[in-house]
């Protein structure tokens, strides 16, 4: 059996509002260049040449884990993994589409560069 779930398996019984933040941070991701969506049993990474973000469904957010290059000092970073000498894992709790801001937008634009 699959243990991959799909996009819409990722989003059933959650706030209308995670679904539209996700598509938010989609259409940013887009506007970078060619995304593609892979869905895992736990999170759907966007990835690029490589994952660049991984995105978790919750009831009333999403866990956004973007890569980057350094640790970044914002108190939306809720944690900060170091996996490498110069890689990071860094998740931000996404509530609202609205919260796909200028901020977060520069930080998927680090990542994604990261990633091709």
């Amino acid at each position: 059996m699959n243990a991959t779930q799909t996009i819409e398996q990722h989003f059933s019984n959650r706030a209308a509002r995670v679904r539209a933040a996700y598509e938010q941070i989609l259409q940013a991701a887009r506007a970078l260049g060619p995304v593609r969506e892979d869905p895992k049993k736990t999170s759907i990474h966007l990835v690029r040449k490589t994952a660049f973000a991984g995105v978790a469904t919750r009831k009333d957010a999403l866990i956004l884990t973007i890569k980057s290059e350094e640790d970044i000092a914002s108190p939306r970073v809720v944690k900060h993994e170091q996996v490498s000498a110069h890689r990071w894992h860094l998740e931000v709790r996404v509530e609202e589409p609205s919260e796909v801001d200028r901020e977060l937008k520069t930080w998927l634009k680090s990542a994604y560069d990261l990633a091709g």
